[in-house]
């Protein structure tokens, strides 16, 4: 294998998301050699008001429109957690579905990860705010100003969160100092 092809080879775009109803967070990294690059993030507004059905199908469409413009090699979504109101969890759901749908129909491979292994992934703590994992996020891409609406940020921990389970990120420390040591350009 040529090197080019070896290059190629190591680089894949992920693609996470943040279902919701009425505001949906995407973000899109691209990991080259396990160096990691935000290509994108952002949130698709469906407004608060209108009809259930057209929002899914914005959903659709606009999932379906990252796909086909960052051709990412595997989608990540935000599992539903459960709430106490059921319409809204189905809801909820039903705009994951739509999403999964988009990604499946272009053939994109998709996995789901609960909201607290997201956040345990990007912060080391299960239940951290979203403030938080904003926070983690802003120093992991030096991202200089925290974006307004937190779906975003929640959608880029998707996929941040997504790389990590893929193996890509090998810890052979026993501690946070071996860590360092060995990673010195992650802590600023």
């Amino acid at each position: 294998m040529s090197k080019v092809a070896k290059k190629v080879a190591k680089e894949k775009i992920i693609l996470g998301l943040d279902p919701g109803t009425n505001i949906m967070g995407y973000g899109v990294i691209l990991n080259q050699g396990g160096a990691l690059t935000v290509l994108q993030f952002g949130v698709i507004q469906m407004g608060k008001s209108g009809d259930h059905a057209l929002k899914l199908k914005k959903i659709f469409e606009r999932v379906l429109g990252l796909v086909d413009e960052f051709k990412p090699d595997e989608v990540a979504l935000e599992a539903p957690f459960f709430g106490k109101n059921v319409q809204s969890m189905l809801k909820l759901g039903r705009a994951q579905g739509v999403a999964m749908s988009a990604a499946l129909f272009r053939e994109v491979p998709i996995t789901e990860y609960a909201p607290k292994k997201v956040k345990q992934s990007v912060t080391g703590n299960g239940n951290a705010s979203k403030e938080q994992v904003a926070k983690m996020l802003m120093q992991i891409f030096n991202i200089k100003e925290m974006p307004k609406l937190l779906d975003a940020s929640d959608a880029l921990a998707v996929a941040v969160c997504h790389h990590y389970q893929q193996g890509t990120v090998k810890l052979k420390s026993k501690g946070w100092g071996d860590f360092l040591k060995a990673n010195p350009g992650r802590i600023k």
